[in-house]
């Protein structure tokens, strides 16, 4: 009886593990670094996107105020949230982690 409580109890652990390490590789696969245009967007009460050098849209869930501005050229890596719903209903959600402005030559 003492065995089959162990080997339920390890098998337990190992799937929770195994669950942890599943959410951490999607954080990673969701990690994009890209460059672009933030642009203010007047939809929906108005926001502020970036729209990308290769034409993809991304709606910053988490924009620092000092990039809050229509057309910052930046650098910028985020983690695309696939499972977020928004009202603005325009580009991918992302959740910045690093953006840097460009300095325009």
């Amino acid at each position: 009886m003492k065995v089959k409580i162990i080997v339920a109890i390890a098998i337990s652990v190992l799937t929770i593990i195994s669950f942890l390490l599943m959410g951490k590789e999607d954080i990673e696969n969701n990690i994009i670094e890209d460059i672009g245009t933030v642009k203010y967007i007047p939809i929906e009460g108005g926001f502020y996107g970036i729209i990308s050098d290769s034409g993809e849209r991304y709606l910053p869930l988490n924009l620092p105020d000092e990039f809050k501005k229509d057309n910052i050229k930046v650098k910028f890596k985020a983690i695309v949230k696939k499972k977020v719903i928004t009202f603005q209903m325009w580009g991918k959600p992302v959740e910045i982690l690093e953006i840097n402005k460009i300095k325009n030559d």
